[in-house]
């Protein structure tokens, strides 16, 4: 019982880790405002790790549009992530001492891990953002959070909309790309 406590405790702090780097980098991305919410909740999660990051990375890197700070940031928390993983479950410890031929292959297991947890938060924060602009499009098509969840979604829904042709009025892009991310996700389980 108090390993699968540690383990919920683990996947929550990091998927909200790693998903406020990510959502930091997409924000910045489409030049959304970081002053304003969510955009100041997630450099406060965020701020401890990418600021430093800020600092050694080449001057270059910086100067792109990418924000290669808080995508570095959100790799290093998944490999932090799986790296804690391993160690709860003795993955390394068992691999090295056991089998020392391995020790490789556990270090590769846990990289695989921690990319799974990156595309796995990816894909489920993608979800959230689509779900709410969706939900929102037809309660609350003018409100502020509509606007940002738009300018957010807009990137991944336009291309479907050159394919998907509006039905009756209704723009079911967003339920297109809906379904394709729960599709990745079940090919990431």
């Amino acid at each position: 019982m108090l390993i699968r406590i540690l383990v919920f405790l683990l996947d929550t702090a990091f998927f909200l880790l790693i998903a406020a780097a990510l959502l930091r980098a997409w924000m910045n991305w489409v030049r959304v405002s970081m002053f304003a919410q969510p955009g100041s909740f997630v450099m406060a999660l965020t701020d401890w790790l990418v600021k430093p990051l800020r600092r050694v990375l080449p001057r270059r890197l910086m100067q792109s549009r990418v924000d290669w700070a808080s995508v570095l940031a959100a790799v290093l928390l998944s490999l932090i992530y799986a790296l804690l993983w391993g160690l709860l479950f003795g993955v390394l410890l068992q691999a090295e001492y056991w089998l020392p031929g391995l020790a490789p292959t556990a270090l590769l297991t846990l990289l695989a891990f921690a990319l799974k947890m990156l595309v796995r938060v990816t894909l489920q924060t993608l979800f959230v953002l689509v779900l709410g602009y969706a939900l929102l499009s037809w309660l609350q098509a003018g409100s502020p959070v509509y606007v940002l969840l738009g300018r957010l979604t807009e990137p991944l829904l336009a291309p479907l909309r050159r394919f998907i042709p509006t039905l009756g009025g209704v723009d079911l892009s967003a339920l297109v790309l809906l379904v394709l991310l729960q599709v990745g996700m079940m090919l990431l389980a």
